[in-house]
């Protein structure tokens, strides 16, 4: 029997419990119809004014539970009376909320005053040493997606429009704004830099770069040298597809088997409709 996923931990069991932590967008939906298909049993920990509807509404109610963004102490309750044996953090959630519209309870209160950098990978390594603390094990969030990430090569076939020197600029930029804990993404035309990705996220960034010249422009999408999977992997998928349209940039570069598009044969086929050609590099 082939493994459920190559990013399961060894001695997985897919008889225990799994809880979704459940963001916006479709990530969460991709997760949880492969790991049903995969038999294994689901619960929702789902965040009010952020997870999809319509996947809470997928959940009987006594596999499901809603918290305001903060409820640590609460999220962590739920852990214990689903009895779950793992859990996985899957979509994003609004990023502004770190400064407003934050519910911190007591529990995430004391976290963020412990915290002398408040950033992604501090916040949720923090609540990851809270959910292994209980004993649950939190997965690699590439789990059950493994149809989906970034393969080496032109994935939209043909040639790759950009030069190899251009590409390897890029990619060099990227990872080092990723290893300086900046953004994962950038955008680079001949050699210049156009725009970096920070905590505006991809798309304000995709937008500035087709502001100032986008003919000849590479998007550059990669992750940190040392990149904890359970939490924070990029994205990429249509909405990201429907900005480079906007923006007038035709070209992007995701590092393979790390970069999650979100439904790759629907994003492959909305590409090449719309003439952006995407290269998976190593």
């Amino acid at each position: 029997m082939p493994p459920l996923s190559a990013f399961l931990p060894a001695g997985f069991d897919p008889q225990r419990p799994l809880a979704l932590i459940a963001g916006q967008g479709l990530y969460p939906v991709l997760v949880t119809s492969a790991a049903r298909q995969a038999g294994v049993p689901l619960r929702l920990i789902a965040f009010d004014e952020e997870t999809p509807p319509e996947l809470i509404a997928s959940f009987p109610e006594s596999d499901r539970r809603t918290l305001l963004v903060g409820q640590l102490g609460k999220m962590l309750k739920a852990l214990k009376e689903f009895d779950a044996g793992y859990a996985l953090m899957a979509g994003q959630i609004t990023p502004r909320r770190l400064f407003k519209g934050l519910h911190p309870d007591l529990k995430a209160t004391k976290i963020l005053l412990s915290l002398k950098r408040r950033n992604a990978e501090t916040i949720f390594g923090a609540i990851a040493a809270e959910i292994t603390d209980l004993g649950v094990t939190l997965l690699d969030a590439r789990s059950f997606l493994d149809a989906h990430l970034a393969t080496p090569g032109v994935m939209t076939g043909g040639k790759f429009p950009i030069e190899q020197d251009y590409i390897d600029h890029g990619i060099l930029i990227a990872r080092e704004c990723a290893r300086l804990d900046i953004g994962q993404g950038c955008v680079v035309r001949h050699g210049t830099v156009l725009a970096v990705e920070a905590y505006e996220g991809t798309d304000e960034m995709l937008r500035r770069a087709g502001a100032l010249k986008s003919d000849g422009a590479l998007f550059v999408k990669t992750v940190k040298a040392r990149q904890d999977y359970r939490f924070d992997v990029p994205c990429f998928g249509r909405r990201t597809l429907e900005t480079m349209r906007e923006a007038g940039l035709s070209a992007a570069a995701l590092e393979a088997g790390r970069v999650i598009m979100l439904d790759r044969p629907a994003v492959l086929a909305q590409a090449k409709t719309w003439g952006i050609d995407l290269l998976g590099f190593t």
